[in-house]
């Protein structure tokens, strides 16, 4: 049997988008943040399979999925270095498509929905790499509020050896290249890291995000992130 949430007002961050505003949620957003190599899709398969089990119906997202612009962030990645703003908007873009069909749908019919990363590591990136928070922080006006966000906190140095034990390569961007913080690789990816890490210390408290020591075990972290969600979980019913 399907678990019921109580339904309750979308809240945004700003403005929102207008039509859509007068939709109730009777599900439940729930994000996971983290770096690559931090275990983030790990624990959203883990959670999934835990919450189905307990009867709730659940759908994942997250960055570049988007069925209008995810393939093209791809492939402009993949062709040519992009310019900083040029890469929010492109993010932005995906973000909001899946945001308006997928996500707010999602809740409305009552589903939980595990977001892969969010808003906060999109960010993240545009402050590192040189953009105003203010600009950053304004162009998501328009995205829902979480219900839980957390945080996979992995030191940037253990990081470089997850990553390259899984692809063998590190990625330009997430290495933080095109922006020129060192000519050295590994030093890029480590100060990148460790800017990215900075920028969700200072949106903690704004956004209302938990730290978790991501760098324990799979089911350690796992039994962690799902005691809290069930938690909050039982407050909806």
């Amino acid at each position: 049997m399907t678990q019921q949430l109580a339904a309750r007002p979308l809240r945004f961050y700003g403005e929102g988008i207008s039509y859509l505003k007068r939709l109730e949620s009777k599900g439940s957003l729930i994000v996971v943040e983290g770096p690559d190599g931090s275990g983030r899709s790990s624990q959203i398969d883990l959670i999934t399979t835990h919450l189905e089990a307990a009867g709730h119906a659940v759908i994942t997202t997250g960055l570049k999925r988007s069925e209008l612009i995810g393939a093209g962030i791809l492939e402009a990645k993949h062709k040519l270095p992009l310019g900083k703003k040029t890469l929010a908007l492109f993010y932005a873009a995906d973000f909001a498509d899946q945001l308006e069909h997928k996500i707010i749908p999602a809740l409305h019919a009552g589903y939980v929905v595990l977001a892969d990363r969010y808003i906060y590591t999109l960010m993240a990136r545009s402050t590192v790499r040189g953009i105003g928070r203010a600009w950053s922080h304004d162009l998501f006006g328009f995205a829902v509020k979480p219900d839980l966000v957390f945080y996979l906190d992995v030191p940037p140095e253990e990081l470089f050896h997850r990553v390259f034990q899984k692809y063998g390569s590190l990625d330009y961007y997430e290495s933080g290249a095109d922006i020129g913080l060192s000519d050295d690789l590994y030093e890029s990816f480590v100060l990148y890291q460790r800017g990215i890490a900075k920028e969700f210390r200072l949106m903690e408290a704004k956004y209302g995000i938990i730290r978790v020591d991501g760098g324990r075990p799979i089911p350690e972290v796992n039994v962690d992130l799902q005691q809290r969600i069930d938690g909050y979980l039982k407050t909806r019913r």
